[in-house]
Formats: C-alpha cells, sequence, structure tokens
C-alpha cells in the first residue's frame, strides 16, 4: 500500500474488507491521512474486525472501533442467527432468482449506512477533518439502498445543514471512489495502489477458522472480481 500521507484528515469508514481497504490505500494516495473508522455493530462476521485491526496497524493508520448494537434490532441475516444467509455455487444461480435484481436481500442492515455515516460524520467534526471516504457501490451493490449515489448525496447535503463546520462554510465532502466501478476494476485499482487483498475478510459468514464461505453473495462478487481483473484470488476459503 501507498507510504503514510501528511495531508489533510479523512475519515476513512473500514470493515476490514476488499472495498473499505482499497477506499483506506486511495484516501492515502490522494494525500489524506486517514483515521480508520470500524464498528461492532452485532454482526456475525467479526473476523473482519480482526482483519481491519491487523491492517490498520500494518499501515500505521489511526483505527478507531466503535460499539453499537444493532443486532439488538434484528432484520438482517447478518446480525440475525436466526436468519439464514443465503447460499449459491455462482452469480449466475443468484441472479435468476432475482433476474431484475429488484429486491432488498436479507443480508441489507437496516439503516446501517445511515448510522455508519453518522458517526462518521460526528468523527469529523471532532477531528476538524472535511472529508469521510465509503467504499459503496453501485455496480455491484447487491440491492441495498442505501449504496446509491442518491443516498450518499443526500446524506451530505442533511450533514452541511446538521453540523457546525457545515453552517460555519466548511462543508463535509463524502468521497465514494468505487461508487461506479465494478468489483473487477476495483482489484485492479487496488492490485496497483499496492493492497494486499490476502489480509482482507469479505465473506458475511466465514467459517470458524476465519477462512470463507466462498458461496454468500459477497464471497460470489469478490471471487468474480479476481478472475475479471486477471489476477489470483489470495482469499483463504474455510475448511470447515
Amino acid at each position: 500500500m501507498t507510504e503514510p500521507a501528511t495531508g489533510r484528515v479523512a475519515i476513512v469508514l473500514f470493515s476490514g474488507g476488499l472495498d473499505s481497504t482499497t477506499c483506506l490505500a486511495i484516501a492515502k494516495s490522494e494525500g489524506f491521512t486517514p483515521v480508520a473508522l470500524s464498528f461492532r455493530y452485532g454482526q456475525r462476521h467479526t473476523v473482519e474486525l480482526d482483519c481491519a485491526a491487523e491492517i490498520a496497524a500494518s499501515e500505521g493508520v489511526e483505527h478507531l472501533i466503535a460499539d453499537i448494537d444493532l443486532a439488538a434490532f434484528g432484520g438482517s441475516a447478518l446480525i440475525d442467527a436466526s436468519l439464514a444467509i443465503p447460499k449459491h455455487e455462482s452469480l449466475e444461480e443468484l441472479a435468476a432468482e432475482d433476474p431484475g435484481n429488484s429486491g432488498v436481500p436479507i443480508t441489507y442492515v437496516p439503516a446501517r449506512n445511515t448510522i455508519f455515516l453518522s458517526f462518521a460524520l460526528a468523527v469529523a467534526e471532532v477531528r476538524g477533518s472535511s472529508d469521510v471516504y465509503i467504499g459503496v457501490n453501485a455496480v455491484d451493490y447487491s440491492g441495498y439502498p442505501d449504496c446509491r449515489p442518491e443516498f450518499v448525496e443526500a446524506f451530505q447535503s442533511m450533514a452541511n445543514l446538521a453540523t457546525r463546520a457545515g453552517v460555519e462554510g466548511d462543508p463535509l465532502v463524502i468521497h465514494t471512489p468505487l461508487i461506479a466501478m465494478t468489483k473487477g476494476q476495483i482489484v485492479q485499482l487496488g492490485a496497483e495502489l499496492g493492497v494486499d487483498y490476502s489480509r482482507t475478510s469479505t465473506c458475511y459468514d466465514p467459517g470458524a477458522d476465519g477462512g470463507a464461505c466462498g458461496h454468500c453473495e459477497a464471497c460470489l462478487l469478490r471471487a468474480r472480481g479476481f478472475d475479471d481483473a486477471g489476477i489470483a484470488d489470495p482469499t483463504r476459503y474455510t475448511s470447515g
């Protein structure tokens, strides 16, 4: 990855997954000093937090973890163990179940990005930062309503009405560098920036050994990304 930046502070929403780790590298390459912000929100796949901590430490990036209990509300297979995480053999099989990609999947966590961005906004104000990075993607976005450009634009407008910095003329900018990229393009860019994807975790349902399941939508999209980029997939899959 790039050398630590020395410029303005940017808050990077950071799960330790493929997209957010690429965003971290982009923020550094664009001259920002990133503060990585992760969440322990009741997710079943907590291995991502271990990855986030390891990556941040190795990159010399300040890492904050906020504790919020979204599992108390339920409504998503990512935070409710009674709900099964859908598994498929391929993206084609998944697409055949919803040809128009019209449904919001059970892995959608209600209002998650709204909540995460609100925390990032608060950290940005405290740190005197005007920049937040989030790795949302509208191409391989899985039907999540809070990954669309319209959502980000609306949140940015709200943020600049809701904060002292915004009303005093120092508006917040929400950076979405991956918003119009395919997963293959993201992998290619990350590789060019020196991202070590073997340290990242994307899986919704990792095994007890922390390895990826290989069959949830996140795993399938990740694998397709490496294939499309023509880059060997370094993902470690579970042995059981």
